[in-house]
């Protein structure tokens, strides 16, 4: 399983990449894609919309389940992946690229340090 080492991550198999000092973008990581199998729908917020550090923010529906999205950070949603509402199989064959799905603006990026780095959520994964 890929984990690229310049991401966050979060308990709840969400990665994050530091866009500049206080954006970051937000989708799932590799093992969720894996663990849900084929993506058949995501449902994502509106751009504007204010989340808290572990706020629902969406769904990825897949053959086999529905999961809910988290927030990682306390932010505002800046964008919104339309792509993959259009064609939510891009979380499955790129999931830390084309697969992305939001970025928040955020509220402290000093944030990002309580969030995992890649060898702390390789040792959860592997549990």
């Amino acid at each position: 399983m890929s984990t690229p080492e310049e991401l966050r991550y979060t308990e709840e198999h969400e990665w994050i990449a530091t866009r500049d000092t206080a954006l970051v973008r937000v989708g799932i990581t590799e093992y969720a894609q894996d663990q849900l199998g084929d993506v058949v729908f995501v449902d994502l917020p509106e751009v504007g919309r204010h989340l808290g550090t572990g706020d629902v923010f969406g769904e990825v529906e897949s053959t086999k389940s529905v999961s809910e999205l988290f927030a990682p950070l306390d932010g505002e949603i800046v964008a919104v992946n339309d792509a993959v509402s259009e064609s939510p199989e891009l979380i499955n064959s790129d999931p830390y690229g084309e697969g992305w799905l939001i970025e928040i603006r955020l509220d402290d990026p000093a944030g990002l340090e309580s969030l995992l780095e890649a060898e702390a959520y390789q040792a959860l994964i592997q549990g």
